[in-house]
C-alpha cells in the first residue's frame, strides 16, 4: 500500500531518470522525451523558484542533473574551443569546422554575432576576451 502517491510518483520518475542515465550516459532528457522530460523540466523550475526539497536537489545532482542546460552547453562549447586552441595554437575557428561532431565554427560565429548586436552576456564576453578570442572574422 502506498500512502503518499506524490512521493511515490517522484520516486518512480527518479528511477526512470536513473535508467535513462544508465542507457544514455547523461541526464540530458529533452523536454519532448515523453513524461520524463516534462518531469525533469518541472524539477528545474521548482529548483529555480526555491521550491524543490533539498534532499531531492541533492539526489538529482548526485546522478548528474544539470540545472541550466543552456549554460552547460555554452561551457561545453567553450571547452571545445579551448581544446582547439591548445592543439592549433590559435582560436580562429573556420565556420565549417566541427570538433567531436559539434559545429564549433558555427558557435564561434554566433559569439561574434551576439557581441556585435550587444546581446552576448557580459560574463561570457569577459571569458572570451580573457581567452584571447578573435572578434573580427575579416582578419581571419
Amino acid at each position: 500500500m502506498v500512502w503518499d502517491m506524490l512521493s511515490q510518483q517522484w520516486e518512480d520518475k527518479f528511477t526512470l531518470l536513473e535508467q535513462y542515465k544508465q542507457r544514455e550516459g547523461n541526464c540530458d532528457v529533452p523536454k519532448s522525451y515523453n513524461a520524463l522530460g516534462n518531469w525533469l523540466d518541472r524539477q528545474r523550475q521548482k529548483k529555480r523558484k526555491g521550491k524543490l526539497d533539498s534532499l531531492r536537489v541533492e539526489r538529482l545532482e548526485n546522478i548528474g542533473v544539470v540545472w541550466d542546460p543552456l549554460a552547460q552547453q555554452w561551457e561545453d562549447k567553450f571547452s571545445l574551443l579551448e581544446q582547439y586552441t591548445k592543439r592549433e595554437g590559435h582560436c580562429k575557428v573556420p565556420q565549417s569546422y566541427k570538433e567531436d561532431g559539434i559545429a564549433l565554427g558555427v558557435w564561434v560565429k554566433k559569439q561574434r554575432y551576439q557581441k556585435k548586436k550587444g546581446t552576448l552576456d557580459p560574463e561570457r564576453l569577459q571569458i572570451l576576451e580573457d581567452f584571447g578570442f578573435v572578434w573580427n572574422s575579416k582578419r581571419l
